[in-house]
């Protein structure tokens, strides 16, 4: 009886497993295909994808990183300045003592403006690049301290924006800034805007500070905001400037931007179609938790990377 018993139970086994080996067959064959992503279809995709990735990283770039990024420059630039300033080797004029051309960006002078808080190094030049690591200089004006009216431009809200609160200075406000020729103490004339009176010209034999930055609200630009300040003390002499008010490249002027390094976007936003084309193949054929490892790091990097040279296009005292 017992070995009746086992022989029926292991003819029954096999047919069991081969019960469900075509069941797992049926249903496997009855579960629907994924249909094929038409090239249409995945090019609308990408390009919805390619269009958020730039947004967002556009508005993050803008509004959060490139505070960042202008507070680890300006470290940079009142480190490398208080060390020339020490060697008594700060520029002067827009040339260093080799006799070559300072570049655009060299630290030149630090300004201060107790009244709002601000504390920043001045660079030389006023292009997009130069006004994201902090105030630039005018090339076409003298430095200040110097004989003459010297102009100081300033982001209003992006990449820190250091001159976000000079439209709140008042009439007997105190600027200070520190060159290679010494310090020098300003007294604020007053704010003004596109439109409004212009203040007298300065007198023969003075100094004039004058900073620049966009007017109206945060990112929304109206125009340019205009701060006047006189020289509460002598001025000095010094060398004569190799640009012209009218010999200024356009890049440099209020409100511009700069298209000069525009082969790089170009290069980053290749990078990014590629990439947005991969994430939507890979989210219909490969899954989508797959997708969100391995394509959103990247995706981030190279919209960041892309969005900084974009924030290059824009006005430069944005």
């Amino acid at each position: 009886m017992t070995a009746t018993v086992t022989l029926r139970r292991s003819q029954a086994e096999p047919a069991d497993r081969s019960a469900r080996r075509s069941a797992r067959s049926r249903s496997v064959a009855e579960r629907p295909s994924v249909p094929p992503l038409g090239s249409k279809l995945q090019l609308v995709r990408s390009a919805l994808l390619l269009a958020f990735v730039l947004s967002f990283t556009l508005l993050l770039e803008m509004v959060l990183i490139s505070g960042l990024q202008q507070h680890a420059s300006q470290a940079r630039a009142f480190d490398g300045f208080r060390e020339q300033l020490a060697l008594g080797t700060v520029a002067i004029g827009p040339m260093n003592e080799a006799g070559t051309v300072i570049a655009l960006g060299t630290p030149v002078a630090y300004l201060e403006i107790p009244s709002i808080g601000l504390h920043q190094v001045i660079g030389e030049g006023t292009t997009s690049g130069v006004l994201m690591t902090g105030p630039g200089h005018s090339r076409d004006t003298p430095l200040p301290g110097q004989l003459g009216t010297s102009v100081v431009m300033g982001r209003r809200a992006s990449f820190g924006g250091p001159f976000a609160d000079i439209d709140g200075l008042h009439k007997g406000d105190a600027i200070t800034v520190t060159t290679g020729q010494g310090v020098f103490l300003y007294k604020v004339l007053g704010v003004r805007r596109d439109g409004d009176p212009t203040p007298p010209p300065a007198a023969k034999g003075s100094s004039r500070i004058t900073l620049v930055t966009a007017a109206g609200r945060a990112f929304m630009p109206e125009g340019a905001l205009r701060v006047d300040a006189d020289l509460d003390g002598t001025p000095v002499v010094g060398p004569r400037r190799l640009v012209s008010a009218a010999g200024l490249p356009s890049q440099e002027r209020v409100m511009a931007g700069d298209s000069r390094t525009l082969w790089v976007l170009a290069f980053w936003l290749q990078a990014l179609i590629i990439l947005s084309i991969g994430a939507v193949w890979s989210w219909h054929r490969w899954g989508r938790a797959q997708t969100w490892v391995v394509f959103l790091p990247p995706l981030l990097l190279v919209g960041l990377a892309a969005s900084g040279e974009a924030a290059r296009l824009l006005p430069n005292l944005l």
